[in-house]
């Protein structure tokens, strides 16, 4: 069975023209998973599942309460994961006026960074 380390140097992902540093996520699921292939991959799975169900939460609410509601689970999501740019964007979604697509936009892309491509 292969080793399932965490990487030391930083995984960079270009994001919206900007370069992700996804090395703390990567460790972070390294360290929860251990040398379990498997429960990483059910842990990633959950956490792009969770990432989209809010991204979706927040693309509907029209409201300040529903949108805020959104967008501070997605940032404590972004913190348990030690996922920066996922609390970047929860962050900058909470100034946002509810129903900017920008921002969401933005959400959406860096679900997509995640999503297994086959």
């Amino acid at each position: 069975m292969a080793d399932v380390k965490p990487r030391l140097n930083p995984i960079l992902v270009n994001f919206d023209n900007m370069m992700m540093d996804l090395g703390d996520f990567d460790a972070n699921l390294a360290a929860a998973a251990g040398e379990d292939p498997a429960l990483r991959a059910e842990l990633l799975a959950s956490f792009l599942e969770s990432v989209k169900s809010h991204v979706d939460l927040l693309g509907r609410a029209r409201c300040d309460g529903n949108w805020r509601v959104a967008a501070q689970r997605l940032r404590g999501l972004g913190a348990s994961f030690h996922s920066s740019e996922l609390t970047r964007l929860a962050d900058e979604a909470l100034v946002s006026a509810p129903g900017d697509p920008v921002i969401v936009r933005k959400l959406a892309q860096y679900a997509d960074v995640f999503t297994p491509r086959g």
